[in-house]
């Protein structure tokens, strides 16, 4: 197969980031030809290049709607196609979903969308929201299939007017580490806890820090980059706590940070289904997540880690400082979670059952029941 993989952001590795990386390494490991297009050239260009993986910048390609860029876009995307020739586009992130499938009809080639989290959702203001859910409703049946990374996210799509049989969840999952990368959560002082995220919407830094800054005996730590970081970091000095958050900025080594930790969290307003989670449990950690999106699917409340109602300060409160002052329940929660990475969200499991639609969608080459020819 010779598929392309075309994605907006480069400036940032985000969940849907890693995982067209690891889609892209696997098939290539299988023999495959792959070619991912990006927007504007950045830091996501050398991460693919330094696992094997060729991309292609498109300059004019941005995460706003602007129709003289979304126009030259395209008509990059059409050039690409017709020069690569792929059997299949497997489409990722709003803007290249839409620019990435009115391709694919226009050179009649086959598209598979990946939905990590639906455009139209509440974090979008409007009126993009509203313009983004009839692009959508539009382009739903010039598709061959849309994987939604949750069934929270196939429901959405389905209320919101898609055809259920193109709509088919796969979730999310992650190659596995070594054992030194998995976690010692025997008692340590002070406790750790990490959130590896965006400073940006839908990320809700504010809210943990409120949570966070009367716990004793624990160390917040504070992965990523984005536009609220500085905001961030004034407000954690206005409170008084700077000696106790640690802003670690954009880091590679991830997997060795969560090592470190004894307690992971993510406190959004909005989630598809995040590989930060699904990071946390391989590494056996317990969760406190808020509940948005398909983090219901991932965590089991009480059980591998604790769900938080959005922008419910005082629960997250509770919940963090039950976890900092009970090692065995950090214990318990950890194995729990590292299980049930291992049943459900293991990235040869999401590989093989994304592989085999992509392969299913090559077969038949359908586009709303018209057969495709190359």
């Amino acid at each position: 197969m010779k598929i392309l993989f075309p994605i907006a952001r480069a400036d940032t590795i985000a969940g849907a980031q890693v995982h067209v990386k690891d889609l892209a390494i696997a098939l290539q490991q299988d023999r495959h030809q792959v070619l991912v297009v990006t927007g504007k050239t950045g830091i996501y260009n050398l991460v693919l290049e330094q696992a094997g993986i060729k991309s292609i910048a498109c300059e004019t390609l941005e995460q706003k709607i602007s129709p003289i860029q979304d126009l030259a876009s395209l008509r990059f995307l059409i050039k690409t196609i017709r020069q690569f020739q792929p059997d299949l586009i497997a489409a990722h992130s709003s803007k290249t979903g839409v620019l990435g499938r009115l391709a694919a009809k226009i050179t009649n080639k086959p598209c598979v969308f990946t939905a990590h989290n639906w455009s139209f959702t509440l974090t979008l203001t409007e009126p993009g929201r509203t313009i983004y859910q009839v692009i959508e409703q539009f382009l739903e049946p010039l598709t061959a299939k849309i994987i939604c990374v949750s069934e929270s996210s196939r429901q959405i799509g389905i209320k919101s007017g898609m055809n259920p049989e193109r709509l088919v969840t796969i979730y999310n999952g992650m190659p596995d580490i070594s054992v030194p990368f998995q976690v010692n959560l025997s008692y340590t002082k002070p406790i750790k806890i990490l959130m590896v995220a965006r400073f940006a919407q839908p990320k809700d830094h504010f809210s943990l820090i409120k949570a966070f800054k009367d716990i004793p005996a624990a160390e917040l730590i504070l992965v990523g980059d984005g536009p609220d970081l500085e905001k961030i970091k004034t407000q954690v000095a206005q409170w008084g706590i700077a000696e106790k958050v640690k802003f670690m900025g954009f880091c590679n080594d991830v997997a060795d940070i969560l090592a470190q930790a004894q307690i992971f969290t993510l406190i959004s307003d909005s989630e598809g289904l995040p590989c930060s989670i699904i990071e946390a449990m391989r590494a056996g950690l317990p969760v406190v997540a808020s509940e948005v999106g398909g983090i219901p699917e991932i965590v089991l409340d009480k059980v591998t880690g604790y769900i938080i109602p959005r922008g419910d300060v005082n629960q997250l409160h509770q919940r963090l400082l039950e976890l900092v002052n009970n090692a065995q329940l950090r214990q318990n929660m950890g194995k729990a979670g590292r299980l049930r990475y291992e049943s459900n969200f293991t990235f040869e499991q999401m590989y093989q059952k994304t592989l085999k639609v992509y392969e299913q969608v090559i077969l038949t080459g359908k586009i709303t029941g018209k057969y495709l020819h190359s």
